[in-house]
Formats: structure tokens, C-alpha cells, sequence
């Protein structure tokens, strides 16, 4: 298990942002990383605020440069960046692309490179990620876990229901928003509830992580849910009008969506 010395980031947006970031942090990880120019802004800002990183017009000219490549492009333009780039027999390689198959990754990289694929999040920005890989590759772990923490999956299978479970963190929000609007609905000034509900969420997910690993989510459930209380209540409610047969169907609907 190794990091690399020298990692380029084909595209240059969100998730290159948050890996450089993460990966350049004190303490250093990588000695040197190079960006391509796409996102001007967002290289410039990188090269500006982090003396290893360089930037380049030249996509062929990461690949050559670095003994690890990461592809972080928008899905619907990755054939057309990829095909061009000769890549070595063995190099590494870590696609970032969302819900692009595997196997015409392969086809459009064309050698025999160590392809692992991975879902960072935003937040390996401050070394708080959890990042699903697969497959599970050593070298790729180190790299996430400098991040954060890296969950290597032993199959596609595994791999695609943690995508889909990702998917849930627009919704998280939007469940502190919805919240947040009622509660202004009904005389909390707005300021006061976010105010309230940011710290309320972040102690619930501390309790989570700090659990013992035998502790499922419906063992915390009942610990939250007094029999007879207001939080019970919530919960009631939630399964009864339909909150639970929701989330299923629309984590079955963006799995789906992956896998195809």
C-alpha cells in the first residue's frame, strides 16, 4: 500500500476541487498533482493556493506525467475526453465518473491500466469522506483514507447500492429545509431554526458514528423514541403516511437508473 507520488485529475471541477484540497492539506500526501485547465477558475485557484500543483493544457500530458490518473469528468462527455488519451499497460487509474459502466471504461481507455472506480464526496475536502471503491485495490484505499475513510467493496453489486445511498444527501437537506419552513410557517424566525436544526443533525450523526458496531439504525431509533413520546409520534407518522415506502422507491428508481 503506497501513495502516489505524482497524481493527475483529468477535469477539473467539484470533486477535483475537494481531492486536491484534501490530498495538499498539512500534513502533505501527495508531493506533486496535476490538474488540467478545464474549470479555469477552479485550477488557477488550486495552483494558486497549493505550490505542488501544476496545471495543464494538455490532457496526453497528465497521463504521461503521473503514475496515478484520476478521471473526473462529467459523464456525458467522458468517451469523448477518454478515447484520445494513450494510457500505459499497468498504469493506475481511478475514474470518479458517475453511473459510466466499467467495462466501457475499459473499452475506451484501450490498455491494460488498474482501473478502480470511486464516489468521493465533497467532503474529502477536510479529510471527512467516506468513499465507496471498487474494486477493493490497496493503493486506491490509501489514497481515501487520507481522505477520510475508504469502504472497499467486494462486488459491482455492492458498489451500485452505495452509489444509490449517496444519493440521499440532497434529500437530507431538504428535509432541514422542509423542517425549517414549517417552522417559520408557524413563528420561528428562519435564522433560529437553522440555527437549532444544524447542530440537532450533526450530534444525531455523531451518536451514529460513534455507536458500537453491533448497534443498528433501529436499536438508535428506539433509544430516540420514547414509547409514547413525540418522537415515536414522528416516526409513526412518517412510516404511516408513506415516508418509508418513498425513500425505498426512489433509492429502487436511482439504482436503477445506475445500474443501466
Amino acid at each position: 500500500m503506497s501513495l502516489p507520488q505524482k497524481i493527475g485529475f483529468i477535469g477539473t471541477g467539484a470533486i477535483t476541487d475537494a481531492m486536491v484540497r484534501g490530498l495538499l492539506s498539512k500534513p502533505v500526501a501527495v508531493p506533486h498533482v496535476m490538474v488540467s485547465q478545464r474549470s479555469a477558475d477552479i485550477s488557477a485557484k488550486l495552483a494558486a493556493d497549493f505550490p505542488q500543483v501544476i496545471v495543464s493544457g494538455d490532457n496526453q500530458a497528465i497521463v504521461d506525467g503521473c503514475d496515478t490518473v484520476v478521471l473526473a469528468i462529467r459523464p456525458q462527455i467522458a468517451e469523448e475526453v477518454i478515447r484520445p488519451l494513450r494510457f500505459r499497460d499497468g498504469q493506475k487509474v481511478i475514474s470518479v465518473v458517475a453511473a459510466t459502466d466499467r467495462q466501457a471504461l475499459l473499452d475506451w481507455i484501450g490498455k491494460d491500466v488498474r482501473l478502480t472506480q470511486a464516489i468521493p464526496l465533497p467532503f474529502v475536502a477536510r479529510r471527512k469522506g467516506v468513499t465507496a471503491v471498487y474494486p477493493s485495490d490497496t493503493d486506491t484505499a490509501a489514497i481515501f483514507n487520507v481522505l477520510g475513510n475508504a469502504v472497499e467493496c467486494e462486488t459491482k453489486v455492492e458498489y451500485d447500492l452505495l452509489a444509490a445511498a449517496s444519493a440521499l444527501m440532497a434529500t437530507y437537506f431538504g428535509i432541514m429545509q422542509q423542517t425549517t419552513v414549517w417552522l417559520s410557517e408557524n413563528g420561528l424566525p428562519e435564522e433560529k431554526g437553522r440555527a437549532y436544526l444544524a447542530p440537532l443533525f450533526a450530534g444525531l450523526s455523531e451518536v451514529a458514528l460513534l455507536a458500537d458496531k453491533n448497534t443498528d439504525f433501529t436499536d438508535l431509533s428506539r433509544e430516540f423514541a420514547t414509547k409514547g413520546g413525540l418522537n415515536e409520534q414522528v416516526l409513526q407518522d412518517f412510516d404511516g403516511n408513506g415516508g418509508s415506502g418513498a425513500l425505498k422507491q426512489a433509492l429502487s428508481r436511482v439504482l436503477q437508473r445506475i445500474t443501466q
